[in-house]
């Protein structure tokens, strides 16, 4: 017989822990921006301009799936952390990470190497967690994960075994149970993405999970 007091605790139990954060331990590496030009540490893959400094911000607009990529690669479990904001009404705004560290798009059509993170796709109708492909029927996705102009959010993605986590200004936003998990070289940098309309990046830290 189920003990309905016990699995009434162990429910509860589960659904206190869902908005857990991770461990924070001393960064392995960490951005915020404060210079002139974007440096030696990430290799853009889109045109001149399309990715500057600004005010000590990260901008982008217009990048049509050409990612900027950090150069050094991530632990195979990791947290990231960084602040996004859009100005636009389109939001916008998206990241990859276990990617290799070099794909773009080629075409209009464009499969990532990495885990896709997207706040206020698709014109800011849409937020989604994707394995790869954005447009796949296994992505997570949530109608309210939207943007709001100007508003600063602070994201944290965190990545444990087969486990990704997507934080959003300390509320867990998605997840996804991967059980062919994406790992090895091919699949351990992280990059800045973005569609068309302007987005803004600032204070990345990546640390060991």
């Amino acid at each position: 017989m189920i003990d309905l007091r016990r699995l009434s605790l162990c429910l509860l139990l589960w659904s206190g822990c869902s908005d857990k954060l991770p461990p924070l331990r001393p960064p392995l590496f960490q951005d915020s921006f404060d210079r002139g030009e974007i440096g030696p540490n990430w290799k853009s893959t889109a045109p001149p301009g399309t990715y500057r400094i600004e005010a000590g911000e990260l901008v982008v607009s217009g990048a049509k799936n050409h990612p900027l990529w950090l150069v050094q690669a991530l632990p195979r479990d990791a947290v990231i952390e960084l602040d996004a904001y859009s100005r636009s009404p389109d939001g916008d705004l998206k990241v990859e990470a276990f990617g290799d560290g070099q794909s773009f798009a080629k075409t209009v059509s464009y499969t990532s190497t990495a885990y896709v993170f997207i706040q206020g796709g698709w014109h800011n109708r849409l937020g989604a967690l994707c394995r790869m492909d954005e447009h796949a029927d296994d992505r997570k996705t949530r109608k309210d994960l939207t943007v709001e102009p100007g508003r600063r959010y602070h994201w944290l993605i965190a990545r444990k075994d087969n486990l990704v986590r997507w934080y959003v200004d300390g509320k867990l936003a998605l997840e996804m149970d991967d059980l062919a998990p994406l790992e090895g070289p091919s699949h351990s940098f992280f990059g800045f993405n973005n569609w068309e309309a302007e987005v803004h990046f600032d204070n990345l830290v990546v640390r060991r999970y």
